[in-house]
């Protein structure tokens, strides 16, 4: 894993609902951006596959009976700052008290309710269209970020009224135009020098229409099975065919930023995910469980 550069920032770039059906709608953008890196249509959400369940497994790294986060519950309270179950941003905060924080969400209980309070995070919570200049003039101002989240919801909100899968074409158009939007700030990342020391991570949360046409939450592979990309520093190219689950999101950017894991997180490094690990230089990625 011969690297020139560490990884100074992390951007996990997400979308709801979209499952793995990047591969029926024209996502030019994602399918540029995955090929520089490791990449699988194949990775596991979390179940039951909800949205409270799966972002918070993605951010905490742990199994949704461990987070123990639904909806009802994300949009009414929020998470204990003393959980044995940390966010990533709790993470960062405690072990890099200087770091740069930042999350920008179109479902607003991710940032009131998955995300600590008090932890000095940017939190931005905007329909997806007014989110992404939020979040372009952001990074401008501030391109000595640690870690920066998103979350674009419409692709979800497309496959409730219009029908999940690929025989959806509102559906479809709709992961299209988050495509776009993705695409803007990956532009937007590379213009400004960024991305030969920041980690990237693509991926959704979870898919729909397995079950049920107009929903998910089920073990239906339609459900369950969803695109997850990692581009960056000391990341081979290809795709992974080892397991992966969106949990794991959580181990490869801690890992990314130096971070000491939590002993009790289910998140583990995805299995062929880096270049050459007899590399010396692989200690940015070695596995510190704390």
């Amino acid at each position: 894993m011969k690297q020139t550069k560490t990884v100074q920032r992390v951007f996990i770039l997400g979308m709801d609902g979209a499952g793995n059906f990047v591969q029926q709608a024209n996502t030019p953008n994602l399918d540029a951006w995955l090929a520089r890196g490791a990449f699988t249509n194949e990775a596991q959400a979390e179940l039951p596959t909800i949205s409270a369940e799966c972002w918070g497994s993605i951010l905490h790294g742990v199994t949704p009976d461990k987070h123990g986060l639904t909806n009802d519950k994300v949009a009414n309270e929020s998470y204990p700052g003393d959980s044995p179950y940390p966010s990533l941003f709790r993470l960062v905060r405690e072990q890099q008290p200087e770091a740069k924080l930042a999350s920008f969400t179109g479902w607003s209980p991710i940032n009131s309710g998955i995300i600590e309070d008090n932890l000095g995070v940017h939190k931005v919570s905007l329909p997806d269209a007014e989110l992404v200049p939020a979040l372009l003039e952001y990074i401008e101002e501030n391109p000595d970020i640690r870690l920066l989240f998103l979350q674009l919801d419409e692709p979800d909100g497309s496959g409730h009224r219009h029908g999940y899968g690929e025989d959806s074409p509102e559906y479809l158009a709709m992961i299209s135009t988050c495509d776009e939007r993705i695409g803007t700030i990956l532009n937007r990342i590379e213009q400004l020098g960024l991305v030969e020391d920041s980690l990237i991570i693509l991926l959704t949360d979870h898919g729909g229409g397995g079950a049920e046409k107009h929903n998910h939450g089920s073990d239906h592979p339609m459900d369950r099975n969803v695109f997850w990309g990692c581009v960056g520093p000391g990341v081979k190219s290809g795709r992974l065919s080892g397991p992966v689950s969106i949990t794991d999101t959580a181990e490869v950017t801690a890992l990314a930023l130096g971070l000491t894991v939590p002993e009790q997180w289910d998140a583990r490094l995805p299995k062929g995910l880096l270049d050459d690990l007899n590399s010396d230089s692989d200690s940015l990625w070695e596995s510190h469980h704390g």
